[in-house]
């Protein structure tokens, strides 16, 4: 299982990304199951619209929600509890609230690999990235 993060999201999609090659190549070819929150989704939406991309928002919506390209994992109360306790704790990093909560999804589901193109997954100190560096 392999977590996807948004920047890895918006890499797929957006062809001017600098990413894009790389990311849409390595989803072509990746076989391991692929999971993402509720947070992400919300986070790589609302980025793609931001950014002018509406009908990619829509498209990428769309694959989230009918179950196509990735499973989603829906933040408990819990879950955004701890989310925020990271939160405070890594006052000395710049890891958004979402990269705090995929945090704490990663370590409860065990999830040992992310595809990101955020230096923060580097930064756990707990995940491989994925393609490897």
């Amino acid at each position: 299982m392999v977590f996807v993060d948004t920047s890895a999201w918006f890499a797929a999609v957006v062809p001017s990304d600098a990413n894009h090659s790389h990311a849409a190549n390595w989803l072509a070819t990746n076989s391991d199951v692929l999971i993402t929150t509720d947070y992400v989704i919300d986070e790589i939406l609302t980025l793609l619209r931001a950014r002018g991309e509406h009908q990619r928002a829509k498209l990428l919506g769309q694959k989230f929600f009918d179950g196509s390209i990735a499973e989603t994992y829906f933040l408990t109360e819990e879950d955004v509890r701890q989310s925020w306790v990271i939160f405070e704790q890594y006052h000395d990093k710049s890891w958004s609230f979402t990269d705090c909560s995929s945090r704490v999804v990663m370590d409860e589901m065990n999830i040992a690999h992310a595809f990101p193109f955020d230096h923060h997954f580097h930064q756990f100190g707990t995940v491989r990235v994925v393609p490897k560096d």
